[in-house]
């Protein structure tokens, strides 16, 4: 990376303390000296690289201090001196280190003179940030998000990973209140805005629907002027959005059939003729908004795919890419572990989408599931920070479930009780299944596999993260 220990320093503020020779031209050896990488983990070490010591709560960083020399640190950035005993090379001292890695992060975005395209929405973000950085790599060498680093920690150790050779960045960011897409946004300062819909989440703090849109929509707060803004057509509370600080704004969508006349009046990225091939996939027909359309293969599963490929192909024309290489990039899509990712066993196809859940992810899930032509089996947990009306919409997603027509729904959980008793209220056909916790489930499958999922069987398995249902994946597979 392009930075040295004197750019550190300057962006974390605190104190520098030097340990090594006294004179100046040493001195400014030193604060010269570039810096290779910037972690929290004192076992990413890299030589000239920066450790940055924080306080969890299972380990306080400031414990590893002295062995990351011996790794081949440069700096660690501290805040408490070293204890009798410690001995400690240079590092900077700072009241908060977290807040100085947010600084640090911040100050390096500002050096760089790549596109950065920040992803944020309540479902999807992930899948749509693969999209977008694989349709992107048939052109450019790209940098994405790395698993979930998409918070207040993450983004800025994401943008401190932007190399010389790097030609953009697809950078996730993920929030669960107000003002943190605001401070997300200060560091990563996208080029590019792109917003995957508007849905029930984090309502304990945002309350409502309005709320997540508020929060959402901070991503615009440092944006340049003239800078893209992409957001989903098929949204009610998205399609409300203005261009804000001179940006320019399309939409992507997914129409049953080609619309002509309907680019003209907004400018619009859409799939349409959408032909589903069950797990493995869809075809459907692009339209750019210069009017021309070609056809693309989605290889991942459901309409939402489709839409994620329309939103890839609405930054890609932005970014000057040509429709054989969106069609390319499209076209090589896989999935991500813990979302919407097939899995064929021996005895059963899993769909393993236990990354996270709320309800409209819940019922896209249920969707995806009731393409098998299979038996079909959904085993789903509790939904986590949904609020007061945690419990309606738990029996929203209930009786969603068995109207699809699964034959059989397994609900795990203590906040899943009103998805089970919803659930066996309104089903005809499906077998209805409570376990109260994971354990007891893992249990059940254990014991009797076949009889709980038949022999040939498709399974959904989604909740929230906090449910560990990567462990019911385990199993299975």
């Amino acid at each position: 990376m392009e930075f040295t220990i004197r750019q550190i320093a300057e962006a974390a503020g605190g104190r520098l303390v030097y340990s090594g020779p006294e004179d100046e031209v040493s001195r400014q050896a030193f604060l010269n000296r570039k810096v290779d990488s910037v972690v929290l983990d004192s076992r990413k070490v890299t030589p000239d690289g920066v450790f940055i010591a924080t306080v969890g709560e299972r380990a306080d960083g400031h414990s590893f201090v002295s062995s990351v020399y011996e790794q081949g640190a440069v700096l660690a950035v501290v805040q408490r001196e070293p204890k009798e005993g410690e001995h400690w090379q240079g590092y900077l001292l700072v009241e908060d280190t977290l807040q100085a890695l947010k600084n640090i992060g911040e100050s390096y975005r500002k050096t760089l003179s790549i596109p950065v395209i920040g992803i944020t929405g309540s479902v999807g973000k992930t899948s749509t940030k693969e999209f977008i950085a694989g349709v992107l790599s048939e052109q450019y060498h790209v940098l994405k998000t790395e698993g979930n680093y998409n918070n207040e920690i993450g983004v800025p150790l994401t943008l401190l990973r932007i190399r010389p050779e790097h030609e953009a960045a697809v950078v996730e960011m993920g929030i669960s209140d107000f003002g943190e897409m605001h401070r997300l946004s200060k560091m990563a300062r996208p080029d590019v805005a792109v917003i995957t819909n508007i849905g029930q989440c984090h309502l304990e703090n945002l309350k409502d629907r309005d709320g997540v849109l508020k929060a959402k929509t901070e991503i615009f707060d440092f944006m340049p002027a003239g800078g893209k803004i992409c957001l989903n057509g098929n949204d009610d509370k998205l399609c409300t959005v203005s261009a804000p600080n001179g940006c320019e704004l399309r939409f992507f969508d997914v129409k049953k059939a080609a619309a002509p006349g309907q680019m003209q009046a907004r400018d619009m990225v859409y799939a349409s003729d959408v032909t589903s091939k069950g797990l493995w996939g869809s075809e459907a027909v692009l339209h750019n908004v210069a009017g021309d359309s070609y056809d693309i293969e989605v290889p991942l599963p459901g309409l939402h795919m489709v839409l994620n490929a329309a939103a890839a192909a609405c930054v890609a024309e932005w970014m000057g890419l040509a429709p054989e290489q969106i069609q390319a990039g499209i076209k090589k899509m896989t999935a991500v572990g813990g979302r919407n990712n097939l899995i064929r066993t021996p005895h059963l196809t899993l769909i393993d989408d236990c990354y996270n859940a709320n309800p409209v992810s819940m019922k896209a899930g249920i969707d995806l599931l009731c393409m098998a032509d299979t038996v079909k089996v959904a085993i789903l947990g509790d939904m986590f920070e949904l609020g007061e009306n945690s419990d309606a919409m738990h029996k929203e997603v209930g009786a969603y479930a068995v109207a699809k027509g699964p034959e059989r729904l397994i609900c795990v959980g203590e906040n899943s009780r009103h998805m089970y008793e919803e659930a066996k209220k309104e089903s005809v056909n499906c077998d209805v299944i409570y376990f109260e916790t994971r354990e007891l489930l893992l249990e059940a499958l254990q014991k009797e596999r076949e009889h709980l999922l038949p022999e040939g069987c498709t399974v959904l398995i989604k909740a929230s993260h906090g449910m560990k249902f990567s462990e019911v994946v385990e199993l299975l597979r």
